[in-house]
């Protein structure tokens, strides 16, 4: 049964920190994809050209040339003419640690009882938005499951 009083709103420095966190984690996520994306061609093709970035993530090329511009900005990527596109030591340490967020997060959905597929597409918003500490909780969590 829901409750039918008003919610209590937090002090606003606690909202604005919560919210701010929300938008931070947000900004980031596109370039969290990126690198997670590229990492995944890298390893399994020994390329990621800009147009397979593009049609993977649903973007159109331009979009993915434009958020590439900006990984190679950030310094996690590079790219030669005709080679495509590489990931820094920076880029492939934040495709890492995403990449196991991922996992975890899957991994955790599962333990649920969430079918695999319903998993991994749910992670991938959720991935970007938990905490260190919840990760680090799931991850208790899930080896005591074990």
């Amino acid at each position: 049964m829901v409750s039918k009083r008003a919610p209590e709103l937090p002090t606003e420095p606690t909202q604005a920190r919560r919210f701010g966190k929300t938008r931070n984690a947000q900004a980031t996520a596109l370039l969290e994809d990126y690198v997670e994306l590229i990492a995944d061609l890298l390893s399994i093709n020994g390329e990621a050209r800009p147009i397979d970035i593009a049609r993977r993530l649903g973007v159109s090329h331009p979009t993915a040339v434009k958020s590439i511009n900006r990984l190679k900005r950030e310094g996690l990527a590079t790219s030669k003419p005709y080679r495509g596109v590489f990931l820094t030591d920076e880029g492939q340490a934040l495709a890492a640690r995403v990449h196991a967020r991922h996992r975890v997060m899957v991994a955790l959905l599962q333990a649920i009882g969430v079918p695999l597929e319903t998993a991994e597409a749910d992670a991938e918003g959720m991935e970007h938005h938990v905490s260190d500490i919840t990760l680090r909780a799931f991850v208790r969590f899930l080896k005591s499951q074990a």
